[in-house]
């Protein structure tokens, strides 16, 4: 399902044993074109912190309830790598918490996620999959609050400016 990021934002989302905060903003990759990361709001739960979530733990968007299902424990949250508010999202720092999840890395191939031409949740299906290549590349994270209303450009001149994304539920791709 398509739905816009800003329809999204202030969804709940909700972690295999409770709420853990709603959605604050999408970090996108501008190479790919895919949203690598929500950013929740946990409110008074892990202040002082960025709290991530990659879309191989998103789930299903539901628009009725809106809410957006996380497959992981707020114990699992709690213990992962923490990225302070004020910093941005460094290599160090996504090396650790795909490392810590047991997660591919995206950035060592030269599909959207990796070794992989699509989003596989599912581990089993990845090891079967292609093999990773050891190819490395800059990250291209952009917050899609900061991109919001910046101009598009044509080669004639100014078409307009980013007014919002929209993302496949699914792929995370925009």
């Amino acid at each position: 399902m398509l739905v816009k990021v800003k329809t999204i934002q202030g969804y709940k989302l909700d972690a295999k044993d409770g709420e853990i905060g709603n959605v604050k903003e999408l970090y996108l990759d501008d190479k790919y074109w895919v949203g690598r990361y929500l950013i929740a709001n946990t409110g008074n739960w892990l202040t002082g912190n960025k709290v991530l979530i990659s879309p191989y733990a998103l789930g299903f968007v539901n628009s009725e309830a809106e809410n957006i299902s996380v497959a992981l424990s707020k114990k699992q949250i709690e213990e992962s790598p923490t990225l302070e508010s004020h910093k941005p999202v460094s290599r160090q720092f996504e090396q650790e918490y795909y490392g810590y999840y047991g997660w591919p890395n995206y950035w060592t191939g030269s599909f959207m996620w990796g070794a992989y031409p699509d989003l596989l949740r599912d581990g089993a299906k990845r090891n079967a999959s292609v093999e990773s290549e050891k190819k490395s590349w800059d990250p291209h994270l952009r917050s899609t609050k900061d991109v919001t209303g910046h101009t598009i450009q044509a080669k004639d001149g100014e078409i307009g400016h980013v007014d919002d994304f929209i993302v496949d539920d699914e792929t995370w791709n925009i």
